[in-house]
């Protein structure tokens, strides 16, 4: 009897708790990374990992950014390993709202603009996923909205971000196939007869992830007045403000549209410093949620249960990041060198998108490439095929997703004919 129990308790113990958990899925960026990374091939090239990197390959330290990392090192602050209240760090949170919403011009209405700020809520997240995050759960709480607007197609992490929070995903057409623009008008017609008051509608401000495709201006207005007329709840995914265009206040434009509008609408922004300061690492970010400054105690509120959250998942913000971002922002003149930096980024960006396209036309490469130099930002939806894009990465050794979305910045001087004329190949192969 003895030796029977012994048996029962031990088939019970090695019965695994986990046994039945499903299958996630691996992240494809980072697997490709990986694959890059251990591919010994001297001819390959890197075109997955959204980061900026330099005609050498390397990552490139923003000068701005290396000045305030100079002077914190001299300065040996024996607080700066210290917590960061559960809102996180102030300065740079005022300095954060400021950049995105375009307070503190020369021209403007100190009332007026006192009065606008009230109606934000800001707090310092784990750069923009973790914004993302954050507003996804509080608006999960809070708003209790049915669905959740995403563009087809939309950052892969979008889904998983709004998965977890158990709130169902609905997609609005974005991109066109056949012209590789924005399809403005499936996009308009859907959300006009599918989308319902108190939805959640996701908005890259700039430099769409993957398409690298805007809306125009006039664009931007109509789809601000859908979300006013159906109230829609406007959630901006902002991740590369400066870094699209080298213009910070012209890559906040649609936020700023949206955050003027009258009669007021509530909306968030999600902000990522990862890109535009070169913080991939450090995690630096924020989040924002906009009312309609109806009830000015309601923004007091909103940030205390913000902080709930946050105090639930991470406590408070990282400290090294946030410390640079406020001192370049707050400095005149790291500010006018940060504004360099970006205007270095952005312009290397755009002459590969040009390198690119020049190699393809002289290659007369069959299709029209020209989507390639309208698009904008760090990434181009090129329009390769899924067997095209395993072609450039078995044949090749060229890394890029399988949706044909590509890093521009992987591209330099000295790999961009090696790119183009493996494109040509594999393009011809199937004309």
């Amino acid at each position: 009897m003895l030796i029977e129990d012994q048996s029962a308790n031990s088939a019970t113990k090695s019965t695994s708790s986990f046994s039945s958990l499903p299958d996630a899925p691996v992240d494809e960026i980072f697997s490709l990374n990986h694959a890059y990374a251990t591919d010994p091939n001297p001819n390959k090239v890197n075109l997955s990992l959204g980061v900026y990197r330099t005609e050498e390959g390397q990552p490139w330290p923003l000068s701005s950014v290396e000045q305030v990392e100079q002077e914190l090192h001299s300065q040996n602050n024996p607080a700066r390993h210290e917590y960061l209240p559960i809102e996180g760090d102030r300065e740079f949170l005022d300095h954060a709202r400021d950049l995105m919403f375009g307070f503190n011009k020369n021209d403007t209405d100190v009332e007026k603009e006192a009065k606008a700020k009230k109606r934000i809520a800001s707090v310092q997240s784990i750069s923009g996923t973790g914004a993302n995050h954050l507003g996804a759960a509080f608006l999960a709480h809070h708003l209790k909205p049915k669905h959740v607007w995403v563009s087809i197609p939309t950052w892969a992490n979008h889904h998983t971000i709004w998965e977890l929070q158990g709130i169902e995903r609905k997609g609005y057409p974005y991109f066109d196939a056949s012209t590789c623009a924005f399809n403005f008008e499936g996009a308009i017609t859907t959300l006009e007869n599918e989308a319902e008051e108190g939805d959640v509608i996701l908005l890259h401000a700039c430099a769409h992830n993957p398409t690298g495709v805007d809306p125009s201006k006039e664009q931007w207005k109509k789809i601000a007045e859908l979300c006013q007329r159906k109230r829609l709840f406007p959630f901006f995914d902002s991740a590369y403000q400066g870094f699209a265009s080298g213009s910070a206040d012209e890559d906040a434009w649609a936020v700023r549209y949206f955050f003027n509008l009258s009669p007021p609408l509530e909306m968030c922004v999600a902000q990522s410093f990862s890109k535009n300061f070169g913080l991939y690492g450090h995690r630096t970010g924020a989040f924002h949620l906009v009312t309609n400054g109806s009830k000015p105690a309601e923004t007091e509120l909103v940030r205390k249960n913000l902080c709930h959250i946050i105090r639930g998942e991470y406590s408070m913000g990282p400290r090294y990041g946030s410390t640079i971002v406020k001192r370049v922002l707050g400095d005149s003149a790291l500010r006018a060198q940060w504004q360099k930096d970006l205007t270095a980024m952005s312009s290397r960006i755009k002459r590969m998108r040009q390198a690119l396209y020049d190699e393809l036309v002289r290659l007369n490469t069959p299709g029209s490439w020209e989507h390639i130099i309208n698009q904008n930002g760090m990434f181009s939806y090129t329009g390769l095929t899924l067997k095209q894009v395993l072609t450039l990465r078995n044949e090749f050794h060229i890394y890029l997703l399988k949706s044909g979305r590509a890093s521009v910045s992987g591209f330099s001087e000295k790999n961009v004919a090696y790119v183009a004329q493996a494109i040509d190949n594999v393009v011809r192969r199937d004309v």
